[in-house]
């Protein structure tokens, strides 16, 4: 197969089998049996498409095909339960079970595969980092391996939670359906941090050869929007919807002509897309209306407010952004935030200051392969005009990072320190 075609289908597949596995999993209710029947799909469009060439509409192709697959299974057990002396009985309430769905799926306030696909994923039956791990895997497509970079955990970890997730859902016979709304505060919190990292895999893709993948972005916006209309009290899903929509703001700006990332300070802001950030104000408004004392992701989106709103970037207000990281480390620390606490830091108070507070993240265990360290010291060390160090930084760092983009930049950032 061309390598061209094969990097097209499998750039198909990755934006569409969340969508198939989620109608999959409301046919056949078995999340293992779902993810099987979308494989055979893949396996057929391969063996298909090099000679016929992709479809006008490859998703709609996949999406009709996984489900007549399912429908073959789903008759072939029907015929296998003849056999039984209850088979009227089996077929009846297949038929029943089936219109019922069918039913439920209009009456449904939500009407959406893949956020019944993310509640069933986020079921309390399941630790946090075996829900954000599984919805990752079915929601992005992200295979253990990628998964494992994005949480900063050994591999084995992630196919480990995965696999007992898995277990677990199918053994409890867990529904395919959005909990009840006395049941949604529990459920809520886990949800909101898998779509941020659904948003985040499209935002800055953690492998591949794009810097973004623009849809992943556009589906974790969608389903934001959705759960602020399933929990309009709740500030953090505001705060969640105004985040994404302040950092999509800049999508057009992240990359050149060539697809080459292009750094915030850099960014031509008359690019920035000034309608997604009025959306964005205005959900952080709504978030602050609903809870003065912002949560984690109102506190985000309004460190992106201060971005938002500065027309050049040394016009951003660095003093706020401070105060805000500081904020955001008394409600929710983590050395990710203090490192991005330290680039805030170096540019109100010089790279000296921010440098210092990256070298005593150096023994974070969370951050032992983050390339984004030796990245940001890279960075400091350059504006310092300590030249060797940074390269040799950003060199670890493209070392480091998997995705192709990243690499290249960082890379041509060691040749320009070097220089």
């Amino acid at each position: 197969m061309p390598v061209d075609l094969h990097r097209r289908i499998d750039a198909v597949w990755r934006e569409e089998s969340p969508r198939i596995i989620a109608a999959l999993m409301r046919l056949v209710r078995n999340l293992d049996l779902a993810e099987e029947l979308a494989q055979d799909t893949l396996v057929t469009a391969l063996e298909r498409w090099p000679d016929a060439g992709l479809p006008d509409n490859p998703g709609a192709w996949l999406m009709a095909a996984a489900k007549n697959r399912a429908l073959d299974h789903l008759r072939r057990e029907a015929m296998l339960a003849r056999k039984h002396a209850q088979i009227a009985q089996e077929l009846d309430g297949l038929h029943d079970e089936l219109h019922a769905a069918r039913e439920a799926a209009l009456d449904d306030d939500i009407g959406d595969d893949l956020l019944r696909l993310i509640f069933v994923a986020c079921h309390p039956l399941l630790s946090r980092d075996a829900q954000v791990a599984l919805t990752l895997r079915l929601l992005c497509g992200l295979a253990t391996d990628e998964i494992a970079r994005a949480f900063l955990v050994p591999e084995a970890t992630v196919a480990q939670r995965i696999v007992r997730a898995k277990r677990t859902l199918g053994e409890a016979d867990v529904a395919f359906e959005v909990p009840r709304r006395d049941e949604l505060p529990e459920r809520l919190s886990a949800v909101l941090g898998v779509v941020y990292l659904v948003f985040n895999e499209g935002y800055a893709a953690t492998a591949g050869e794009d810097w973004m993948r623009p849809a992943l972005c556009a589906e974790a916006l969608r389903l934001g929007r959705l759960l602020v209309a399933l929990a309009p009290a709740e500030a953090e899903a505001f705060g969640l919807l105004a985040l994404m929509e302040l950092q999509a703001s800049r999508t057009a700006a992240r990359t050149g002509p060539d697809g080459a990332p292009v750094l915030l300070p850099d960014q031509d802001r008359s690019r920035w897309d000034r309608a997604a950030i009025e959306r964005g104000l205005d959900a952080l408004a709504r978030a602050r209306r609903l809870a003065p004392a912002p949560g984690p992701y109102a506190l985000q989106a309004e460190i992106a407010a201060c971005h938002a709103r500065a027309a050049r970037a040394q016009d951003t207000d660095w003093g706020r952004i401070v105060a805000l990281y500081r904020a955001l480390e008394d409600v929710s620390p983590s050395p990710v935030v203090a490192l991005n606490r330290a680039v805030a830091v170096s540019m109100h108070s010089g790279p000296a200051e921010g440098l210092a507070i990256v070298d005593g993240l150096a023994g974070e265990p969370a951050l032992r392969g983050y390339h984004l360290l030796p990245a940001v010291r890279g960075d400091l060390l350059q504006r310092l005009g300590r030249g060797d160090e940074a390269r040799a930084e950003f060199l670890r760092a493209a070392d480091m990072t998997r995705n192709a983009r990243e690499r290249e930049l960082l890379l041509a950032r060691a040749e320009a320190a070097a220089g």
